[in-house]
């Protein structure tokens, strides 16, 4: 719909960014104040205005560092399009498809990122419905955002998020029904964990005839059969997060993030009170199959931090900013 070099109102598109079945992305510079953003452009552009108007009032409603926030939504040259914060970064997805599993400290650092904004809008009822690593942004300072919360609603609006829309291989069983809930969202996150840890999907699209065994958790095997280092406790974890029955699984963000944090602590050793948020991401959940030697590993990660350019500082817990020097989150009072 636009075109590099373009000019609209006071924006000037520097570059197509992508394009999803609900709209398209582009890169744009604000001409004002001389500060990039993203402008998201809608399909359907016939629809009612106040409809056009649904997607930023929601976001408007989500003010959270996890979350990509919008600036504001306009109408130039008849032409609908909401302005976004830019974040500059790859999405989780491609950074899966190119390196494969990760490390099981950084693909819990993300988890529990996830975990906050996906809490955060929930707690304003809105869900997500679309929850998967192509809308993870992560940037170079490791503060992860999640974005396009085009497919959501106020779970409010009715009984359940009642349009079958998602992405077929992480909905949950329920939205195949086009009953979206808030643990339907958690679902999602359960199977971006397993992508993380394994590198792959727990099971490809599932046809009409898989249905039923999607209902019954059939489609899904442990993801420590995949990766032997994930720890039992973390792949039981990421099973309940996937469990088809809602009431077997998490039932909000805020309960899968307490299970990985009671594990992280049961797993790690009594860190010192001088530890860092940077060398707590650093350590990874031991696992029975292939103890490491842990010790030389952290000496090599603490000189070599050493070296590295100071990074800002965030509460490991809440992904809140810190002062410099600061011992303790003021945010949300846990200790750095």
């Amino acid at each position: 719909m636009f075109f590099r070099g373009q000019t609209i109102g006071k924006y000037k598109i520097l570059a197509p960014l992508g394009s999803g079945g609900f709209g398209a992305v582009y890169l744009a510079e604000d001409t004002w104040i001389d500060k990039k953003v993203a402008l998201k452009v809608p399909h359907r552009q016939s629809l009612d205005f106040g409809e056009l108007l649904r997607e930023p009032r929601l976001l408007a409603t989500l003010n959270h560092p996890n979350i990509v926030s919008i600036i504001t939504a306009e109408k130039q040259d008849n032409v609908f399009f909401i302005v976004m914060e830019y974040v500059a970064g790859e999405t989780l997805e491609s950074i899966i498809n190119r390196d494969g599993a990760m490390e099981i400290s950084k693909a819990l650092d993300y988890t529990c990122q996830i975990c906050n904004a996906v809490d955060h809008a929930h707690g304003q009822g809105v869900i997500h419905r679309d929850l998967r690593p192509a809308n993870v942004l992560v940037p170079a300072s490791g503060l992860v955002k999640v974005a396009d919360f085009g497919t959501s609603r106020f779970l409010e609006i009715a009984a359940h998020g009642t349009t079958i829309i998602g992405s077929p291989p992480y909905m949950a069983p329920e939205q195949f029904h086009g009953k979206a809930v808030f643990a339907s969202d958690i679902y999602s996150l359960g199977v971006t964990m397993y992508q993380m840890l394994t590198g792959t999907l727990p099971y490809q699209t599932p046809t009409p005839g898989d249905l039923e065994k999607l209902m019954r958790g059939e489609l899904v095997s442990p993801p420590r059969l995949r990766n032997t280092r994930i720890p039992k406790e973390l792949n039981d974890i990421i099973l309940r997060a996937m469990a088809p029955d809602l009431a077997a699984r998490y039932q909000r963000a805020s309960d899968l993030l307490a299970g990985i944090l009671a594990a992280r602590g049961r797993s790690l050793p009594r860190r010192p009170a001088t530890s860092s948020p940077s060398a707590i991401r650093d350590q990874t959940i031991p696992s029975e199959a292939a103890p490491a030697p842990v010790e030389d590993l952290r000496s090599i990660h603490s000189r070599l931090r050493a070296r590295a350019t100071p990074q800002p500082r965030f509460c490991w817990h809440c992904r809140k900013p810190l002062h410099a020097r600061s011992g303790r989150c003021p945010f949300c009072g846990e200790a750095q």
